[in-house]
């Protein structure tokens, strides 16, 4: 605890990463994040401590990029962790450029929604309803967007068992469901 009676910021480990696979990856030491973005600057990865936080917790610039994939390997996060990006770069909607770091950006790889979308103003690029897309909206999005998770991809079983049927006693069958429902 600080001083002032807050939890303070937990002092993260960075390291660098790998390119791939893209999205959250739990190796069961920590998580890997990866992010492709062909025109982007910067791309700071955004944590939050829970599905109410009306702000990140903490922003960590990713350190690495890889013919243009971003990312950044934190060995003390586990599953659980909620996230999105704020990715930097030209605001030039001629272009189709629309990046807004005042945006979270949710991961288009990831593998859990951690928190759903809840609709505001605040989401669009430019003001809602504004006539030229070429206004900038600066307002932050962070307590509406949606929210990536990191997941445990490991899948526990339980009492399942393999069904062991010998092959010579298999049988495998494909069928278009098209053709094998009734008409009515």
């Amino acid at each position: 605890m600080t001083d002032d009676g807050s939890a303070g910021l937990m002092a993260m480990r960075i390291w660098p990463g790998r390119p791939y696979p893209l999205g959250a990856t739990w190796d069961g030491m920590g998580v890997n994040f990866a992010l492709f973005s062909e025109n982007a600057t910067k791309v700071e990865l955004c944590l939050f401590d829970s599905v109410n936080a009306q702000s990140e917790s903490q922003r960590i610039e990713l350190p690495e990029t890889d013919e243009e994939v971003w990312h950044v390997y934190l060995p003390d996060l586990r599953p659980g962790q909620l996230y999105g990006y704020r990715v930097h770069g030209p605001y030039q909607p001629q272009r189709g450029h629309r990046f807004n770091a005042h945006k979270i950006v949710f991961d288009p790889y990831a593998k859990s929604i951690g928190r759903d979308l809840r609709w505001d103003d605040a989401l669009y690029g430019c003001p809602h309803g504004a006539s030229n897309d070429a206004d900038f909206d600066e307002r932050d999005s962070a307590p509406f967007a949606p929210l990536a998770c990191v997941i445990e991809p490991a899948f526990s079983w339980g009492d399942d068992r393999k069904p062991r049927t010998p092959w010579h006693e298999t049988v495998i069958y494909e069928v278009h469901f098209g053709t094998r429902t009734p008409n009515k």
